[in-house]
C-alpha cells in the first residue's frame, strides 16, 4: 500500500502538526474497514485525532482511496469548519479521483519529483 498527498494537503497537515505517522494510521484504520463515510468515486472521509486532543478535537481528510493500492490525502479541514463538502467540490473530487487511481508508476515517479504528490513515508 503506497501513501500520498497533495501539495495542498501536505501544507495544511503541517499547519495542523500531522505528521505521517498519524497519517499512515489513518491508512491502516481505512484498510481495517473503518471509513467514516464512503462519498463515491473512492472518495472517503476519515476522521484524524489531534495531538492531544482525540477525535473530537480532530481534522476531517478527504481521501482518494483504492484499498491494498494506493491511498492520496487530497483535502483537510477541521471539523469545526465544516460539516462536509459541497456537491460540486465533490464532484471535483471524484474526477480527480479518477486521474489520481489512472496514474501509472512512472507518473507517480514524475508527480513525486515534480513535487505535486508527497509520498508518505513511515507507514506500513
Amino acid at each position: 500500500m503506497r501513501v500520498f498527498m497533495t501539495q495542498w494537503f501536505a501544507r495544511w497537515a503541517a499547519a495542523e502538526k500531522l505528521t505521517n505517522s498519524v497519517l499512515a494510521s489513518a491508512v491502516v484504520e481505512l484498510e481495517q474497514g473503518l471509513v467514516d463515510a464512503e462519498l463515491g468515486g473512492q472518495v472517503v472521509k476519515k476522521r484524524i485525532a489531534l495531538p492531544g486532543k482525540g477525535k473530537r478535537g480532530g481534522v476531517r481528510a478527504l481521501l482518494v482511496f483504492s484499498r491494498g493500492d494506493r491511498a492520496f490525502f487530497v483535502y483537510g479541514f477541521a471539523k469545526n469548519e465544516r460539516d462536509n463538502v459541497s456537491s460540486k467540490e465533490l464532484k471535483a473530487l471524484k474526477l480527480l479521483a479518477r486521474e489520481l487511481l489512472s496514474y501509472t508508476q512512472p507518473a507517480l515517479v514524475k508527480a513525486v519529483k515534480f513535487g505535486e504528490l508527497i509520498e508518505v513515508v513511515g507507514h506500513g
